[in-house]
């Protein structure tokens, strides 16, 4: 095969990074035992890869080559450090030794090896040690491959600051030392929590920003949904829960489906009751439904399956109108029983409000936002705003509306609360 052009090959080896540095990435942190390091050593190699293959073409494997080339790299800039400081020499035999243990370049590391690494790096980017926004940023950085610059962009912070995060993260993770390794059995539950709270924070952000000029940011749902499907086909070990995993999946599916129906062409957010549910994705609704029911199967599930169970039931009901409230009301009655948290017991109210009318639902909320949890949560003032309003209380309704105004930030959700408060003048 003659060698490929080189804008053909710069757009190879674009594809092959987006596709394939998470898992080479993952196998060379195992081999050198630094991040930093596999980080820096694997740039080198798709670096090498654009003069190498010029000439000599696309090896039949890249993640190979990749790696090797990766590893010795890594070897040279060891040695490089060693002839200035000789405390290192020691760091570069014990890596050499490693090298010489491993596969040569030649050898294919096997697939299974490669998602036992990637498991591990994952636990190792969501370790509890770390801060919550280290995580998010190492997450995206370190497993979904995602630059600085539109990780930062994503959420609304500088590159530098979001820079000082993942430096922050690494240096943790080097000082405390975080050993790269899957939790044992014993501490898996916990550890896994972890995980499953970064990746569905990574997709909330996607899914309803925090702030900004528009509701939804596809790249982060999709990497959220990409991480859920990669911990599925991990095949952690037999004492990890997988049923939350499943259900973490299935939740995050049934919610993405309805994102091109949330917002007009303009960009005005639009309430689920007013969504065209023609614009739903079907293929996202029955791959959900078909795992909340395998989850629910099992009798091993937990919160992120219940809330998968009642999107569920929200993506199966033609209307609004036709929705069964009386199950998504039954839904979260179990969910705060085992969760209780001031939200779950906020949306607990507005089913009860669509079960049994705007003034049970009304007196729910005042008992939720009475504990004082949720005094700077804008969607609790909107909530009982919308029961005002139905009540005909307009007076009241336009004070709560006002106050959620005053708590938001994203412009969507600021534009949609100025018009219902114009609408009750």
């Amino acid at each position: 095969m003659p060698p490929p052009v080189p804008e053909q090959l710069s757009r190879t080896i674009e594809t092959l990074y987006r596709s394939e540095s998470g898992r080479v990435l993952a196998t060379l942190v195992r081999l050198l035992g630094d991040l930093d390091l596999a980080e820096e050593s694997m740039h080198e190699a798709f670096a090498a890869a654009l003069e190498s293959w010029t000439l000599a073409g696309i090896p039949d494997k890249p993640r190979p080559w990749l790696i090797s080339t990766a590893r010795f790299k890594a070897i040279d800039a060891m040695r490089r450090r060693a002839r200035f400081d000789g405390a290192q020499r020691d760091l570069v035999a014990h890596m050499e030794s490693r090298v010489n243990d491993a596969p040569s370049g030649n050898e294919e590391i096997g697939d299974e090896e490669i998602e036992d690494d990637r498991l591990r790096l994952i636990f190792t980017c969501c370790h509890p040690a770390l801060p919550p926004e280290g995580q998010v940023a190492l997450t995206l950085r370190e497993i979904c491959g995602l630059t600085t610059e539109e990780i930062a962009r994503a959420f609304l912070v500088t590159p530098a600051t979001l820079a000082q995060r993942i430096v922050r993260a690494k240096a943790k993770i080097r000082e405390t030392p975080i050993p790269y390794e899957v939790p044992t059995p014993q501490e898996l539950p916990e550890r896994l929590d972890a995980v499953l709270q970064v990746i569905y924070l990574v997709f909330n952000e996607g899914y309803s920003a925090a702030a900004g000029a528009e509701v939804t940011r596809a790249e982060l749902t999709g990497e959220a949904i990409r991480l859920g499907r990669l911990l599925t086909e991990l095949q952690p070990e037999p004492e990890v829960p997988k049923p939350e995993i499943m259900g973490l999946l299935s939740l995050m599916l049934l919610q993405e489906s309805r994102r091109a129906a949330r917002t007009s062409p303009a960009g005005e957010l639009i309430l689920l009751e007013n969504q065209d549910r023609s614009l739903w994705n079907r293929e996202q609704i029955a791959e959900g439904v078909a795992l909340v029911e395998k989850a629910l199967n099992s009798r091993r599930f937990g919160a992120y399956t219940l809330q998968a169970a009642i999107a569920a039931v929200h993506a199966e009901a033609e209307s609004t109108a036709a929705t069964d409230w009386r199950q998504i009301v039954a839904l979260y009655n179990q969910l705060v029983r085992i969760h209780p948290s001031p939200v779950a017991q906020l949306n607990r109210a507005v089913a009860i409000a669509m079960r049994d009318g705007p003034e049970a639902g009304l007196a729910h909320i005042d008992a939720v936002l009475e504990h004082g949890e949720l005094a700077n949560y804008y969607l609790a003032h909107s909530a009982r705003a919308d029961m005002y309003r139905r009540l005909g209380r307009t007076a009241e309704a336009r004070s709560s509306y006002e106050k959620a105004l005053a708590l938001t930030q994203q412009e969507p959700e600021r534009h949609f609360l100025q018009e219902r408060i114009r609408q009750l003048k």
